[in-house]
């Protein structure tokens, strides 16, 4: 996914306490540098600053991270030379979204401890969609009188 140009994530949503690899096109990348490195915090105030060296490849330079429970995830890059690619001066900001587990139901009558219900519903409702179709398919022959058995085919 491309949240800004030149930026990408392996994910389309950032969420709290996972690991993401971002991969980086920008200028250091497209100008041959060697040696980038992100230099990365969290929350508005760059909580828990790291720099990580970035590898490069062919999608560009990439590097792995692991989120924290916070509001956004900062990040600019640094080259070995010491030039920055921070946005401009507005450094790259993304949100961290956080699920809200409030609506998720748990119904824990159809778990997997309980294969037999599952498998037994399953079958019921084949063959009630199998009975349905029967019922369609050849009630219009035996009200309009025009069907036939196989048996009374093979006879004849």
């Amino acid at each position: 996914m491309e949240l800004c140009k030149n930026i990408f994530f392996n994910t389309d949503k950032l969420t709290p306490n996972s690991e993401i690899k971002i991969s980086y096109t920008g200028r250091f990348f497209q100008d041959g540098s060697e040696d980038v490195y992100i230099h990365y915090g969290f929350g508005p105030n760059w909580d828990n600053v790291n720099d990580i060296k970035m590898e490069k490849s062919d999608l560009g330079f990439q590097a792995e991270l692991t989120l924290e429970d916070n509001e956004n995830l900062s990040f600019c890059f640094k080259n070995g030379k010491n030039e920055w690619d921070n946005n401009d001066g507005k450094n790259y900001v993304f949100p961290i979204e956080h699920i809200e587990t409030d609506l998720i139901l748990v119904d824990d009558s159809l778990s997997l401890s309980s294969p037999r219900k599952l498998r037994k519903s399953y079958i019921i409702s084949k063959k009630i969609k199998l009975a349905i179709y029967k019922v369609l398919r050849y009630l219009p022959k035996l009200v309009s009188g025009t069907y036939t058995s196989s048996k009374n085919n093979v006879e004849n």
